[in-house]
């Protein structure tokens, strides 16, 4: 039986809210309570919240070739990672204003590898850690013709040098066990693609 959270929406109060930062990203610091889990109310709270925005994350899979496409680009968050700050990672973007998370796929897919989807199959949603940030990611999985696939892309813009390649998914499970593969949208989606990969294959 699936049990619904304790608490909702009435059961917290922000007190006051400040901006700390606001540029490419938003950094807000919240005054915060909320009801406890034993009764009555926690003390006021001074959280800082980074505000990111929603994104959009697509797995790319070749269900007749079985091939998989990641992209691969420098990220400062990982310069301390054992592996160096080249991330192996999903296509994605950020959900603008009046964008569906489906039509920034689509933008995506074009803007970092060159490509139009036959199929786009829903993972999931997930809050990517929520104890201090708001973003959402929407995940998918994107069915198409791999071969004669692969290049550099990106916005020049945005100072965007995006490696698109393709591997076989043997190669995929591989470097996903061995460490390669961290990125949270990555090890989800690939999750998703081991649990449905017979039924992908069959359509």
């Amino acid at each position: 039986m699936i049990k619904n959270h304790r608490f909702g929406a009435a059961d917290y109060q922000v007190e006051s809210e400040q901006t700390l930062f606001k540029g490419f990203f938003k950094i807000t610091k919240l005054m915060v309570r909320h009801r406890l889990f034993a009764g009555g109310w926690s003390e006021t709270l001074s959280r800082e919240l980074f505000q990111r925005g929603d994104a959009v994350g697509v797995l790319l899979y070749d269900p007749v070739n079985n091939l998989v496409g990641l992209v691969e680009q420098f990220r400062v968050g990982a310069l301390k990672d054992q592996h160096g700050p080249w991330q192996y990672e999903v296509v994605a973007g950020m959900i603008e204003s009046g964008e569906t998370p489906e039509k920034v796929a689509v933008r995506e897919l074009q803007e970092e590898a060159g490509l139009d989807v036959e199929k786009l199959l829903p993972i999931c949603d997930y809050l990517v850690s929520a104890g201090g940030t708001d973003e959402k990611m929407h995940l998918y999985c994107g069915l198409c013709d791999l071969r004669e696939h692969g290049g550099v892309f990106g916005l020049e813009g945005e100072a965007e040098d995006i490696l698109f390649q393709v591997w076989s998914y043997a190669e995929v499970i591989e470097a996903h066990s061995r460490g390669l593969l961290n990125s949270a949208a990555v090890t989800i989606a690939l999750q998703w693609l081991q649990l449905n990969i017979a039924n992908l294959r069959d359509q």
